[in-house]
């Protein structure tokens, strides 16, 4: 039986565009692209591990907002048990420190990029609220 995952993904918003992260060449699912975020420690709420790895990850202080999407993808080393959340840039700038490469794109850029399976359904949900929002 395969081991759950779970894990939290911040969608960064900032003046209009959202923050893309590449996984790192060395990592599962290298080079792929994700929203910044990583494991929930026992005892953690989403948030809270949410907050606490975009400190470590990015060294950024962000405000965690609505709740975008859960969803659950099997890979080879584990089922993965992702959820989203859309999140404000508080306070920081995001380093590169475990990631590749970033990059703010806009919501109808999204898809442009080669993303990490279980982040597609959450990429999905974002470019429909947009169009469905008239924004």
């Amino acid at each position: 039986m395969k081991k759950n995952i779970y894990v939290v993904g911040a969608v960064i918003k900032k003046d209009g565009k959202i923050l893309c992260a590449q996984r790192g060449a060395n990592s599962s699912l290298a080079l792929k692209w994700e929203f910044p975020g990583g494991k929930i420690e026992a005892g953690e709420t989403p948030q809270e591990a949410l907050q606490r790895e975009i400190q470590e990850e990015m060294h950024c202080t962000v405000e965690i907002g609505e709740h975008i999407e859960t969803t659950a993808h099997e890979y080879d080393f584990g089922i993965v048990h992702l959820t989203t959340f859309y999140c404000k840039l508080i306070e920081g700038t995001p380093t590169l420190t475990e990631h590749e490469a970033i990059q703010w794109l806009t919501h109808s850029e999204l898809d442009t990029l080669d993303w990490a399976p279980a982040d597609v359904p959450a990429i999905h949900k974002i470019m429909n609220q947009h169009e469905n929002s008239g924004v």
